[in-house]
């Protein structure tokens, strides 16, 4: 048997709320391997939600900040608080299927080696298709979803990936007292990617359960795909997570692509008239690095650095030829 609990950040989510409460609730009742809890952790949002919180899910408990801390911040005082010996993480512009909880469960319990499950994120607008099927990361110092915009039908196995899109996973508590909680200075995006890394430096797995499904609005908060906010805070975290993560030698091996990698990002937001919200979202991402904290690097760790190595250069092939 075993207890877990369910945390939302949410930030002016009351758009999702009802239908992503009103699913989970539904999941919560026909979780059959213990107990479960849910926990909510508002951002001071201004719209209705709390009201339709109270409404719809009277049991959860909620938190309510007295800001917008963003996601890293709303999530860790969630895990914080929660009991379970599983945590799982949910966007509030998500509906869960039926298992969902049960699904991930199963899976991370099976082996005490695997530290996140990633489930299978569909796009609300059109869910024969994959919003996510786990992130991907690579020595471009790209990060990208597994089968975005891909038929759903291609994604039906299990799989190893770099780290779990934290939108829609279970994580395993403990190891967050071994390798650290979410590093709250990303304030949003490529958080679960920089913890996944985290966790893959320690010899942990992440792994995607494709029978574990979520409907995912996507942007349902910070708007559209490519909005400002998002580029400037991704092209920013893209920075801060190399330089974190991999040690001097690493990143002295990675340099040429990362170099490329940043290059041809330019071109591609510059297409789109957003160049110099990129650029500036680079330079802030440097600036992070000098104030940041690089992870540290241990002897034992030496062997997953090389295989994390190996997959990153893997990992470029699969997005350039993709």
């Amino acid at each position: 048997m075993a207890r877990v609990s369910v945390i939302i950040p949410n930030y002016n989510g009351s758009k999702y709320l009802r239908d992503c409460l009103a699913s989970l609730n539904e999941a919560v009742a026909e979780y059959e391997y213990g107990e479960a809890e849910i926990i909510i952790v508002d951002n001071a949002s201004t719209d209705d939600g709390i009201e339709i919180i109270k409404e719809c899910c009277p049991a959860a408990r909620l938190i309510m900040l007295d800001r917008n801390y963003g996601f890293s911040r709303a999530v860790n005082e969630g895990i914080r608080a929660s009991q379970g010996k599983y945590v799982i993480l949910l966007n509030n512009d998500t509906r869960v299927f039926r298992d969902f909880i049960s699904r991930l469960v199963q899976a991370i319990g099976k082996d005490e080696g695997i530290f996140s499950v990633s489930a299978r994120m569909l796009k609300m607008s059109e869910p024969e298709l994959i919003d996510s099927a786990g992130d991907m990361y690579c020595c471009l110092g790209w990060a990208f979803a597994r089968g975005k915009d891909r038929p759903s039908a291609q994604y039906d196995k299990k799989a190893e990936i770099f780290s779990a899109c934290a939108g829609a996973a279970i994580y395993r508590r403990a190891v967050f007292d071994k390798i650290g909680y979410f590093d709250e200075e990303h304030f949003a995006y490529l958080e679960d990617v920089d913890i996944g890394y985290r966790a893959r430096i320690n010899g942990y797995r992440n792994i995607y359960e494709p029978s574990a499904c979520v409907y995912h609005a996507g942007s349902g908060i910070s708007g559209s795909r490519y909005n400002r906010f998002k580029i400037d805070l991704s092209s920013r975290n893209n920075v801060y997570v190399a330089y974190k993560n991999m040690p001097l030698l690493q990143l002295v091996l990675n340099l040429p692509f990362l170099v490329a990698g940043t290059f041809v990002k330019t071109l591609f937001f510059a297409k789109k008239g957003e160049g110099l919200t990129y650029i500036k979202g680079l330079l802030k991402g440097l600036m992070l690095c000098v104030k940041g904290r690089k992870y540290p690097f241990k002897k034992e760790n030496f062997g997953n650095y090389i295989r994390i190595q190996f997959e990153l250069w893997r990992n470029m092939f699969i997005r350039l030829l993709g």
